[in-house]
């Protein structure tokens, strides 16, 4: 059973209607400031995730490599496509915004955002493979805390479209989901604890892009996460025997 996956759709689908309802209530600065405090708490969910980590030269070489790779074949911007493609679907049901301020093109890129955002994040990503894996919900549990208030204030300016992109996001968790648990058993306790580590910097990177610190290609990152199982066993069985 999905927990993580299904918390963190639910936490969407609530925050965009909180918000939509109390927007009108929240200034400026209060929306500013629970923004750095989410940053904040990415970031420690980051550090806590890197923390087992076991074969640090195995995850900072994928990571590298990853992150190139992403480069490379423009990753990001694919993801920045998907996500354009998906709030042209939305817009069909839903147009315009709740801040009459807030012109259209304005509002469609700020869609385009947090569905990269809720659908497509390293958090995410990583949360449901690890709960797909191991059956361990917490990092999915964790970020729908951070994403229901995400939701709500985005949705003081977007209206109930933030709500919306909750279905979409629960189908690309599912997915996820579904596949990590074909992968489970030609891993070992070694790969998941270096799987874990790599999306840990990816939540450490989107920290650093929420408080708005230095603007990491995060979406370019998401490719390491393919990586970094393969290059730890490989460190593990080839490499490490021969530096004893």
């Amino acid at each position: 059973m999905p927990i993580g996956v299904i918390i963190d759709a639910l936490s969407v689908l609530i925050g965009g209607i909180f918000g939509t309802i109390a927007g009108k209530y929240m200034s400026e600065n209060f929306k500013k400031q629970i923004n750095m405090i989410f940053g904040a708490c990415s970031m420690g969910m980051g550090i806590y995730a890197i923390a087992p980590m076991k074969n640090m030269p195995a995850v900072i070489f994928a990571l590298i490599i990853g992150t190139g790779f992403g480069l490379i074949i423009h990753f990001g911007d694919g993801v920045n496509k998907g996500a354009g493609l998906m709030q042209r679907g939305i817009s069909k049901f839903i147009h315009g915004s709740e801040n009459g301020e807030m012109s259209q093109e304005e509002f469609m890129a700020s869609v385009v955002t947090i569905i990269v955002l809720f659908c497509a994040s390293g958090t995410g990503i990583y949360g449901a493979l690890t709960e797909g894996m191991t059956g361990d919900a917490s990092i999915l549990i964790s970020k729908a805390i951070l994403d229901f208030f995400t939701a709500a204030i985005f949705a003081t300016n977007l209206g109930a479209v933030v709500s919306v992109i909750a279905v979409p996001q629960f189908i690309v968790l599912f997915i996820l989901y579904l596949i990590a648990g074909y992968v489970f058993p030609l891993t070992t306790p070694v790969m998941i604890a270096d799987f874990k580590a790599a999306g840990g910097f990816l939540m450490l990177a989107t920290g650093f892009r929420m408080v708005q610190v230095k603007m990491f290609p995060t979406a370019d990152m998401i490719p390491a996460m393919v990586f970094v199982m393969p290059i730890s066993w490989a460190w593990t069985n080839w490499i490490a025997p021969l530096l004893k």
